[in-house]
């Protein structure tokens, strides 16, 4: 037996140490890429034989005002949501702003046998849909014995 006595459970006051931390960091964040729980735009990433396929959830966005780049393997989508005009009023108060306006840049690293060359975008109903060819070396490929 231990001559130590806690007069309080341990584990009680660790998990009551977890939770002041997460509410002390848990503020707004700095900007959008600071919080990975609010990223904008939210993406799902999927993958066929042939392609790598990326959607990005960008409802208000101007497809116009959008930039998607590949370098070195990332996968970069940038633009701006400009804010509602009902929302740039002085006259009103929020109580709650739950929808992101302002500048967004999200990177996505891509698998080492995509092909940069072979990429595709389009924006439809506010949604970006980014295909992305694989390698003709990576996919697979029956070998015939002799």
């Amino acid at each position: 037996m231990s001559d130590l006595y806690f007069t309080t459970d341990l584990f009680s006051q660790l998990d009551r140490l977890h939770q002041q931390m997460a509410a002390l960091f848990s503020g707004n964040p700095s900007s959008i890429r600071t919080d990975r729980l609010s990223a904008f735009p939210q993406v799902n990433i999927g993958t066929t034989d042939d392609t790598i396929e990326i959607v990005a959830f960008a409802p208000g966005v101007d497809p116009a005002q959008l930039d998607v780049s590949i370098d070195k393997g990332l996968l970069t989508i940038a633009g701006e949501r400009l804010a509602d005009a009902r929302e740039a009023g002085e006259a009103s108060r929020h109580y709650a702003r739950e929808r992101f306006s302002g500048q967004f840049r999200r990177v996505i690293e891509l698998p080492e046998h995509a092909d940069p060359d072979r990429v595709e975008a389009r924006y439809l109903n506010g949604c970006l849909s980014i295909t992305v060819g694989k390698r003709e070396s990576s996919k697979p490929r029956a070998i015939t014995v002799q």
